[in-house]
């Protein structure tokens, strides 16, 4: 499911109300039955994918955040109060509960998503994590151990690997997720966060570290690319770059990218095997 405003024409699909509520957020309680309605009202929205907290804007290649739904997200915690749930053998003691909804997924044991995140028909869950806001398109494995962040957005086809750390944000509601475009592979035990940003078609090798201040590098040319954003169709690997300092040279995190990969090409294990291997590297 898509929304498909540009930033000029973007029109929340949360009510407004939401704002009144943000304005006087001090004085809400769960004792405030109107107002604990409205809110879980607006994250039943993002739960059914109907709304989502951000989307990359394809007339101009920005990521839009939606502040209201994030707003709606943070006044849960003020209108909701601590209860606990049992499902089988499986006790929580939380303010939301967790996910119910998962028409056409594929959810296996020990895969936890809690309410308010969306996973769309096609999506496979391994035992996994996926926090509130977060948003999952169709075809796409969270595999073994992997966590969605709160309002990571994660696009079509994706492959988040074992272990791998896709980062949440809350505050401030203009804060932008983490963002995972369509086709992306992302191999075991990354850590993408801090509104990091990975491009359609991108491949991350194992243990990569992107963060939205570590520099992204051409290694062909040495050129620094962007801060935090890994290009379309591009392999990228984890490195470092040295910089001295009055007690000595040290190497700093960074991304390289190895190679650009021709657009809408496939990915084949052995080729990327390939690629990593000629780097001194191999994927996970």
């Amino acid at each position: 499911m898509t929304v498909p405003q540009t930033p000029s024409a973007f029109a929340s699909p949360i009510p407004s109300v939401i704002d009144e509520l943000w304005d006087r957020r001090a004085e809400l309680s769960p004792a405030d039955a109107e107002a604990r309605k409205l809110v879980v009202e607006a994250v039943d929205l993002l739960d059914t994918g109907a709304a989502r907290v951000a989307f990359v804007d394809p007339a101009t290649d920005e990521v839009v955040v939606d502040e209201r739904a994030k707003r709606a997200i943070l006044l849960t915690f003020k209108v909701l109060e601590m209860v606990q749930n049992k499902v089988g053998d499986f006790y929580q003691h939380d303010k939301m509960p967790l996910k119910t909804t998962f028409d056409g997924v594929r959810v296996v044991p020990g895969a936890v998503a809690r309410w308010g995140s969306y996973c769309a028909p096609g999506t496979i869950l391994m035992p996994s994590f996926i926090n509130i806001g977060g948003y999952v398109d169709s075809g796409t494995m969270v595999d073994t151990w992997a966590t969605v962040g709160s309002c990571a957005q994660i696009g079509k086809n994706v492959h988040l690997a074992g272990g791998v750390g896709i980062g949440g944000v809350l505050e401030p509601p203009n804060a932008k997720p983490v963002v995972i475009e369509d086709d992306a592979m992302v191999f075991s035990r990354c850590m993408i966060i801090e509104g990091a940003r990975v491009g359609k078609g991108a491949v991350v090798g194992a243990g990569t570290i992107l963060s939205a201040s570590i520099p992204v590098i051409d290694v062909e040319t040495g050129e620094e690319i962007s801060r935090g954003h890994i290009p379309d169709w591009s392999v990228a690997v984890g490195g470092t770059r040295t910089k001295k300092f009055a007690g000595g040279e040290f190497g700093l995190p960074g991304v390289l990218v190895l190679k650009r990969l021709s657009e809408g090409e496939r990915h084949n294990k052995a080729q990327l095997n390939d690629i990593l291997r000629d780097s001194g590297l191999a994927t996970g």
